[in-house]
């Protein structure tokens, strides 16, 4: 049964993240790297962008969270990537992967489908992405999905079982689950997706609340509900896009724990 996540787990969450600021290593979208970093900063994380193969490894390791997102890869970037993970898994690091328009190029599904065998604690989507992830139809368009995430939702509980991370399958209403107990987070606006880095973000968010969790399901949940909330107080201040940006980083710079409690 799918049910809403509570408020008090989100602010319980939120506070544990901001208590701790974890340290977390980013190779990420290269279009994104400003965003996802002040959107770290702002929520109260620490993010840190390291890529030189001969330094992945070490950092990763001292991290509090990896992510891997494989928006603009290439064959160095993915070398490092791989480094990286190797390094987490061996330091007891969780580190989260977002396959980035995985099933609509050979290239990055065949290495995402690598990196399902090596122990993410975390996977990031929008429906295509986790439908073709979970070896379905995904359809996307480019790095967007032309599916629902509700349509997606079997194929995330399926490859959270098969590779025991927790799945986070986005669009109008998040649904993340371990593959037995499922939250949906029903916040959000449709001006996140008109800027871009809003979802690579989302997966930056979705590893700092990774960090040191005693339970990642809750974490997962609550980072994207913490995006949603502020994408939801964003937009009813922002004048389009631009402004919201803006807003956004404000929205989760303010927004407190205590406030969250009903």
């Amino acid at each position: 049964m799918v049910q809403n996540l509570p408020v008090e787990l989100i602010a319980e969450e939120l506070r544990r993240l901001r208590a701790a600021s974890p340290l977390v290593h980013l190779l990420t979208n290269e279009v994104v790297q400003e965003i996802t970093a002040n959107v770290l900063l702002a929520v109260g994380a620490a993010p840190a962008m390291i890529v030189a193969e001969e330094e992945v490894g070490a950092f990763a390791a001292m991290s509090g969270a990896v992510m891997v997102n494989v928006g603009t890869l290439y064959p160095a970037r993915l070398a490092a990537m791989e480094q990286a993970v190797v390094a987490a898994n061996r330091a007891g690091v969780p580190w989260t992967l977002d396959p980035v328009a995985v099933g609509v190029l050979d290239y990055r599904t065949a290495a995402c489908r690598r990196f399902l065998t090596q122990q993410p604690a975390a996977i990031r989507g929008n429906a295509s992405e986790i439908l073709a992830l979970a070896g379905f139809e995904g359809g996307g368009r480019g790095v967007d999905s032309t599916a629902g995430s509700n349509a997606a939702l079997a194929a995330a509980t399926q490859l959270a079982k098969t590779t025991g991370a927790v799945v986070a399958v986005t669009g109008e209403t998040d649904f993340i689950t371990d593959g037995v107990t499922t939250w949906a987070t029903p916040w959000g606006h449709p001006v996140m997706t008109r800027v871009v880095g809003t979802g690579c973000a989302l997966s930056a968010l979705v590893a700092a609340f990774t960090a040191q969790a005693p339970n990642r399901l809750n974490a997962v949940a609550a980072a994207c509900a913490v995006a949603g909330i502020c994408g939801e107080r964003a937009a009813l201040r922002s004048r389009g896009p631009g402004s919201f940006k803006v807003d956004f980083l404000d929205a989760l710079y303010q927004l407190s724990p205590e406030e969250l409690l009903p």
